[in-house]
């Protein structure tokens, strides 16, 4: 028998399934439900949702819809990308990043309308049933988390909908076959996986993808851009100034054009099976690549290594869930403290899938011609220095040579 509770917040996307999981709230607990959507820019409609929920009962002061695509993009993304963390050396983490995000807005609201339990629709098998939960635990450690994946006997998407035709649920028509993949999206990212894209051999077909054209259908003449940035975050295209989830919105815009971004990935999941995934990140792709070119002219070589040097770690930490811990945040005050020079613009060409970086400049610039030159340099470095340097160097392989000769 379930356990008694008052009021769940649940993280609700008005379709089937977290509307399946809503009157399953409502029949199995007992209990009053309240509903979160996020926008987070994933593109959709979210009024249909309200809607939704009204139709099941819900009061209306019980249905949150919050856009939180600045607070996303500023406090989350941003922060992400001053790293340059890639989860096992490739993906953007556009998945993993939002989900901190979400957590803590569902358990404000929890707070608000003193809720005793909170609900996601995240299956036993994936990580985001970890990462929302650890989230929750961070924020508010004696809540009562509800996955009814792991509950009932909902087995298949066939029991879903016949579910939802008992409990006159609308079930949209493009909705009642078998979706040949499921999609996650955010500003950040459109993630998709399961059904066709199940065995890694077979290359990705055309048409799970939403977010960029085909590199081979994009333009024949490349695109040239300039990216400005202040202490690590852009903040301006092309001179034009720009809020994050703006700037984001920007620069998808142009990644998607040139056919950027696209990442076929068999990864590691934290609940230990390995999963094929095909990532679209336009405007991370385009963003992440200037980052690490403004930070070629602007860190010294030994922050810039550490950094190289922290930054998987920092990616797994997001990519398990663990945003809210002690050794995330240790990390990020030190990677902020390396951004504090981290200014200045990079000219970046956009061709057929590609990002080339062209040029950067910066006020704080550590590269001097003047040192680095061929030609004379007027004494700004003296080579025979280097005799020295290398000998040192060399000492104890000389020392292991002599002995092991």
């Amino acid at each position: 028998m379930a356990e008694s509770i008052n009021r769940v917040v649940l993280a609700y996307s008005g379709g089937l399934d977290t509307s399946v999981i809503l009157k399953w709230l409502q029949q199995e607990y007992k209990c009053e439900v309240v509903t979160f959507t996020a926008d987070l820019g994933q593109g959709e409609e979210l009024e249909p949702a309200r809607r939704k929920a009204e139709l099941m009962g819900i009061r209306p002061e019980h249905i949150f819809i919050d856009d939180l695509r600045e607070e996303f993009v500023r406090d989350f993304v941003f922060p992400m990308m001053r790293s340059n963390a890639l989860y096992e050396g490739l993906y953007l983490l556009g998945t993993s990043i939002a989900r901190p995000l979400i957590a803590k807005r569902q358990i404000e609201i929890a707070r608000q309308v003193n809720a005793d339990a909170v609900s996601h629709g995240a299956t036993g098998k994936g990580n985001d049933q970890v990462r929302f939960e650890l989230g929750y635990y961070a924020l508010q450690p004696d809540i009562k988390v509800i996955a009814p994946w792991r509950e009932w006997d909902l087995t298949s998407r066939s029991a879903l909908i016949a579910f939802a035709e008992q409990h006159q649920i609308p079930v949209p028509r493009d909705k009642r076959g078998e979706s040949p993949f499921s999609t996650d999206a955010n500003l950040l990212h459109t993630s998709s996986e399961g059904k066709v894209l199940e065995d890694p051999w077979d290359e990705v077909p055309e048409y799970v993808f939403s977010r960029t054209v085909s590199p081979e259908d994009a333009p024949d003449a490349p695109q040239v851009v300039t990216v400005a940035f202040e202490r690590g975050d852009a903040v301006a295209i092309d001179g034009e100034g720009m809020s994050p989830a703006t700037l984001l919105a920007k620069l998808n815009d142009l990644g998607r054009a040139h056919g950027i971004g696209r990442l076929d990935l068999v990864e590691n999941r934290f609940v230990g099976m390995k999963s094929r995934g095909m990532y679209e990140t336009p405007g991370g792709t385009i963003l992440h690549a200037a980052h690490r070119a403004i930070e070629q002219i602007t860190l010294d070589r030994g922050a810039a290594h550490l950094k190289d040097e922290l930054a998987p770690r920092y990616a797994e930490l997001l990519y398990n869930g663990f945003w809210f811990s002690p050794e995330r945040e240790m990390l990020q005050a030190a990677i902020d403290h390396s951004q504090l020079k981290v200014s200045g613009e990079v000219r970046l060409k956009l061709y057929k899938g590609g990002v080339h970086v062209i040029g950067r400049r910066s006020p704080n610039s550590l590269y001097s011609e003047k040192v680095v030159t061929f030609e004379d340099d007027q004494g700004a470095y003296d080579q025979r220095d280097a005799a020295g340097f290398i000998k040192l160097n060399a000492l104890r392989l000389r020392l292991l040579g002599r002995r092991d000769r």
